[in-house]
Order: structure tokens, then C-alpha cells, then sequence
């Protein structure tokens, strides 16, 4: 199964989160899952870092490379082929991380995981 990332279940994923959920660390635990961080999430949580509000021991893109490389977490980079989608998406949510992280998800055929009730309104496959 491929599995794209929640950018708060990425940084659940790395700390070893007590708000990570057993079936989020189960499919994220399975060795022949395929398990992803887009792009978009590297934007949220380089936009969060500059507002003070993610603090790192170091550099943003130092910071990303070494927690994916550590926890066999693929780079997923953002294609027009995936943005395509946002025209088709109902107004159920205003968080445009969020949307563009479904987009991806609907065209790479992966398994979102995350925590966020609103993202299960999309036609997309969730799973926490």
C-alpha cells in the first residue's frame, strides 16, 4: 500500500507521539507499505518554522531530509498532474495544505494518514 503523510502524522511519526494512533503506526510500522512526505507538507512546515511556531534543532531542509532518511520516509514532489484536482473538490475545507495533500493522494493512489475529520469528506482514501 503507499501511504502519503499528514504533515502532523509525520511529526507524530518522528517524535513517537503518544497522539499518534495504533492503526496510523501500524501502517506506518508495515515494511511493505510505501510511506510518503509530499512537498506541500515541507511548504506547511516551512511556513510554521519562519512564524517561530516549529521550532528545529537546525535547519528546515537539513531537519526534513535526515527525519525521512531515518524513518524510511520517500520524498513525494507536487506535479500539475496532482493539482489538476483541486477544481474537483467540494468547498469542504479551507486549509490549502490539507486540499493539495488529498489531490496527491486521489492521483498517486495512496492512503492518507491523518487525523483530520474534515479530509474524510473527500473521496479519498484515509485511514488513523
Amino acid at each position: 500500500m503507499k501511504c502519503l503523510l499528514d504533515t502532523c502524522t509525520f511529526l507524530w511519526i518522528i517524535a513517537d507521539s503518544a497522539e499518534l494512533s495504533s492503526t496510523a503506526r501500524d501502517v506506518f510500522a508495515n515494511p511493505t507499505n510505501e510511506v510518503f512526505l509530499s512537498a506541500v507538507s515541507v511548504w506547511e512546515l516551512s511556513i510554521k518554522h519562519a512564524l517561530g511556531k516549529l521550532p528545529l534543532p537546525g535547519s528546515l531542509d537539513r531537519f526534513v531530509v535526515e527525519q525521512r532518511e531515518r524513518h524510511r520516509i520517500a520524498a513525494l514532489p507536487l506535479h500539475e498532474e496532482a493539482v489538476v484536482h483541486l477544481v474537483k473538490l467540494p468547498s469542504l475545507h479551507r486549509d490549502p495544505f490539507d486540499r493539495m495533500l488529498v489531490c496527491q493522494a486521489i492521483e498517486h493512489h495512496c492512503v492518507l494518514l491523518t487525523p483530520g475529520p474534515l479530509i474524510n469528506q473527500y473521496p479519498v482514501r484515509t485511514q488513523w
